[in-house]
């Protein structure tokens, strides 16, 4: 049975969506502290953790942020009642998996949460049977321990980082438009978004390249996008 946390404290939002989510057949927690919460985040085994941004003690983008340092990479769909772009950004960014604005529907709230745990499971199955250890000079990633190594120093990478590693690492001489990384990685199709991808890409780089300015991993294909070196 799937463990799902929400983390929400508006009792009536709470209250809703713990039924629905226990007519699934979902196990669901529920709690009202931001503290609490990633208290029990990083001390739990999770298949997906509901969290609301704006919190009591510990709001939502500092847990997401604090639970990626730790390297808890259970899959977080955040809820806000801000829509501004900038907070669709930092949510993402910070290590979200989805994010979903109030007032919401409860159809699409449930529909989002089937795709990201289907996602997770697919992503579990792809893993079992790919390479568990890419090696390129000085790189390596080691997919089971979600462990990047560079010039044989352990590199930290937000859970987001590391997946556009992957991808890119694991095809080689492959070219993604950013909209393709955007929906590969993200899981759902943020147009308009793809300068969070530029971002991202250029943090991988400023952390697994010699010269950031002048990469020999992570190279860009002019008008379309980014490609990992095949010639390495």
């Amino acid at each position: 049975m799937k463990k799902i946390l929400v983390v929400e404290d508006d009792p009536n939002i709470n209250q809703l969506l713990l039924l629905h989510l226990q007519d699934l057949d979902y196990q669901v927690e529920v709690c009202d502290n931001g503290r609490r919460g990633f208290e029990k985040a990083r001390s739990e085994e999770l298949d997906l953790l509901v969290l609301d941004v704006m919190l009591p003690d510990m709001d939502g983008i500092s847990i997401c942020q604090k639970l990626r340092a730790l390297e808890v990479f259970t899959p977080i769909l955040m809820l806000t009642a801000r829509s501004e772009e900038i907070d669709k950004i930092m949510g993402l960014e910070s290590g979200a998996d989805d994010y979903l604005t109030k007032p919401f529907k409860i159809r699409e709230f449930l529909a989002r949460v089937k795709a990201i745990l289907r996602r997770q499971e697919l992503m579990q199955l792809a893993s079992s049977k790919e390479k568990s250890m890419l090696r390129f000079g000085q790189l390596e990633i080691d997919l089971e321990k979600r462990k990047v190594l560079f010039e044989n120093k352990r590199v930290e990478l937000t859970p987001k980082e590391f997946d556009l590693l992957y991808l890119m690492a694991k095809n080689p001489g492959r070219s993604y438009s950013r909209g393709e990384l955007l929906e590969l990685i993200w899981g759902y199709d943020f147009s308009g978004y793809e300068h969070t991808v530029n971002a991202h890409i250029n943090r991988l780089r400023a952390k697994i390249e010699a010269d950031a300015n002048n990469p020999s991993y992570i190279l860009t294909t002019w008008g379309v996008g980014y490609r990992f070196n095949d010639e390495l």
